[in-house]
């Protein structure tokens, strides 16, 4: 593969709802270019850009990945992008290094859930984007009714590029719009010119013109000519076109069967013509120093490389993949990454299809490339030039919203699932494991269950770890509500020195989370030595209440009188009677179960406002506010909720709004618990203890 300058490079992402055929478009335009000799399928996992074990058992993408192609005398770097929210990390990663972006949609299904999150991210990102509507040979694909659907929500900047022609159900042809010429499929995804359906001479009419105003609206001089009724050449219009994808006023529209090859050699000819090259894009923001710059994307300036990407090789190792943004980057020096502070060896560098890897001598700003076996760089790292350290903006990762609980099948194979899921953590960042101290459990944390499944799986394939997924248990605590004095006495004698310790000690609440203890003795009752024995058996006892189990807090414990004897009394003997003393003491101060409350913060369209609000409430949530989101249409609700009541909520507000909803969630407070729940909370902690 030749190596080629940013104004022949086109990096474009696919996206769009999960099973629209983005892998498959890939694959189509790969058999084109002659990069493999047929066509895979995801359902089969015999696909370039799934190639993940996990993926081939799925059928479907969970993590992004790219291929390179070379096509009339350009290169296309091909982002495929998961398509489940539960893959949202990998979404903004693959956009991120991408100069524009290829929304697939079906034009059975309409507008989709996942087409409008795209757009929503496109948007925010300023991206340009143009729409794919693919499995037209399919029964009910209808490209008008989609369209339509697609410019009554977001306006009629969605101008068709090509018309699909249809016979009864089959797909046979396409008409471009900008020259009104018609063509029907041959072999090999090929199209001979033939007429214009007489049904179609209207809409083609009514679209070119519409593509003409949008061409005349991205340049002043163009829309002199417009105005004077003058034509535009070609160069003019692919001038316009990608000036008003630029400025976000024109999404083009495409059709396609990807999985018959009809249409997407022809949609190869179009990124080639109208869509925007890498080096219309000539800086980008970098911090060196503290300060912000602009970075010229400059082949022979100083290197600055994003790496979007890690993919762990059982074989290979670690391969990161990486975005050029300045300099080239070769095998001849050594990398620096900046954030880790260290410099990394190269060795070679490649671009990739798939997980094949094609060795190139370097990577010009621009492309898109690999590098293997980097010891300490991960996804979101730069890598320049010691000289300059260069830090380029990273990618936000999501907030973790559902956590469960994992467990090894075999006991003691804690510090394997540990071990497993710190190597993923390289592949995927967008997830947390951490051992909860209270509940000693392991908690996985992601954006949904099927990332956390996949993420299960993953630590099967790669690892042979065994584990399982978990309802997370509710990290409840104790506390007590009015003061009691009572005493803890520990004497035993079994010959020779005997153990003697005797406490008073009043118990009462406080405002402090930790145990606070303090003396309070006369006359030498209990001797000071002993003092630090009294406060370290309460501090052992409070981590387990007397109700069900839970740590106590806001507890004040004061010694207040005793005895001891000269022989017997020893630092162990008072700090068991001072766990006696707790013992007898707490049950006798009207203890109460305390659970954890969460803010909550939900995005949501505005016709779900009544069922999330109504939902809330059911789960004993309390609404403090909502107020317009930043995203047009959207509101957020603010509720305060029991976070026994949010272990589902991700689960179960993407099944409410059909994933067009989303939540941040924090710990606010500890609340005393309803009596029922409290109830329910001790019996469970029985049970639990009967039966271990």
């Amino acid at each position: 593969m030749k190596i080629y300058p940013a104004t022949q490079i086109r990096n474009i992402a696919f996206m769009g709802h999960s099973g629209s055929g983005k892998t498959s478009v890939i694959e189509a335009m790969l058999l084109n270019a002659k990069v493999i000799n047929r066509m895979g399928k995801p359902q089969d996992g015999n696909t370039v850009t799934d190639f993940d074990q996990e993926e081939q058992r799925r059928g479907a993408s969970i993590s992004t990945s790219y291929a390179a192609l070379e096509w009339q005398n350009s290169k296309f770097n091909l982002i495929d992008v998961p398509g489940d929210f539960d893959f949202l990390a990998e979404q903004r990663l693959g956009m991120h290094v991408a100069d524009s972006v290829i929304l697939v949609g079906s034009a059975k299904d309409g507008l989709s859930v996942g087409a409008e999150k795209t757009l929503r991210m496109v948007e925010k990102a300023e991206k340009p984007c143009a729409l794919l509507l693919n499995r037209l040979d399919e029964a009910n694909a209808n490209f008008g009714k989609t369209l339509e659907e697609f410019r009554a929500a977001y306006g009629n900047k969605l101008v068709p590029l090509m018309l699909p022609i249809k016979e009864g159900e089959d797909f046979v042809g396409f008409i471009e719009i900008s020259t009104k010429d018609a063509y029907k499929f041959a072999a090999n995804g090929q199209a001979t010119k033939t007429e214009v359906p007489a049904d179609l001479v209207a809409a083609v009419d009514q679209y070119h013109d519409e593509l003409l105003e949008q061409i005349a609206g991205s340049d002043e001089e163009l829309m002199m000519k417009f105005f004077d009724g003058e034509a535009f050449t070609p160069e003019e219009e692919a001038r316009g076109i990608i000036a008003a994808m630029l400025q976000g006023s024109l999404i083009p529209v495409l059709a396609v069967s990807a999985i018959n090859n009809q249409g997407v050699a022809q949609v190869m000819d179009f990124i080639g013509k109208f869509f925007p090259k890498a080096s219309d894009f000539p800086t980008v923001s970098a911090k060196q120093g503290g300060e912000v710059i602009e970075l010229k994307q400059d082949e022979n300036g100083p290197l600055a490389a994003f790496v979007f990407k890690t993919i762990v090789d059982p074989f290979v190792g670690r391969i990161s993949l990486f975005r050029v943004y300045s300099g080239s980057f070769d095998s001849e020096h050594n990398a620096y990454n900046t954030q880790k502070q260290l410099e990394e060896r190269i060795s070679a560098v490649f671009a990739m299809q798939g997980k094949k890897q094609i060795e190139v001598a370097r990577i010009p700003a621009g492309d898109i490339g690999a590098v293997a076996k980097l010891n300490e760089t991960q996804t979101n790292d730069t890598l320049c030039y010691k000289d300059s350290e260069l830090i380029l903006d990273e990618v936000k990762m999501p907030i973790p919203c559902l956590s469960m609980a994992i467990e090894p099948e075999k006991r003691g194979e804690e510090d394997k699932i540990m071990q497993g899921m710190q190597r993923l953590l390289d592949e995927d960042p967008s997830f947390t494991i951490k051992s909860d101290r209270e509940t000693h459990q392991l908690l996985l944390s992601g954006q949904g269950e099927v990332q956390l499944e996949v993420l299960r799986s993953k630590l099967k394939g790669k690892y042979n770890v065994d584990a399982v997924l978990k309802e997370a248990r509710v990290p409840y605590r104790e506390t007590i509500r009015k003061k009691v004095k009572v005493q803890g006495r520990h004497k035993k004698q079994s010959g020779g020195h005997g153990q003697y310790g005797d406490v008073w000690i009043e118990f009462e609440p406080c405002d402090s989370e930790e145990l606070v203890f303090e003396e309070s003795i006369f006359g030498g009752a209990v001797p000071k030595n002993y003092f630090p024995a009294v406060e370290k058996g309460l501090q052992e006892a409070v981590e387990e209440g007397v109700l069900a189990g839970y740590p106590v807090v806001n507890l004040k414990a004061t010694l207040v009188d005793g005895s001891y004897h000269d022989v017997d009394s020893n630092e162990m003997s008072f700090k068991l009677a001072a766990r006696l003393a707790y013992r007898n003491g707490l049950p006798q101060a009207d203890p109460v179960i305390l659970e954890p409350i969460a803010a909550v913060k939900v995005h949501i369209p505005d016709d779900y406002l009544g069922d999330i609000m109504g939902d809330m409430s059911k789960r004993r949530g309390r609404i403090l506010g909502m107020g317009a989101d930043v995203d047009a249409g959207y509101q957020v609700v603010e509720a305060e909720a029991p976070m026994s009541e949010l272990t589902k909520y991700a689960t179960d507000l993407k099944s409410m709004t059909q994933g067009r909803g989303w939540f941040n969630v924090e710990f606010a407070r500890y609340e005393q618990a309803p009596q029922e729940i409290a109830q329910k909370v001790i019996a469970k902690a029985e049970a639990e203890k009967e039966e271990n």
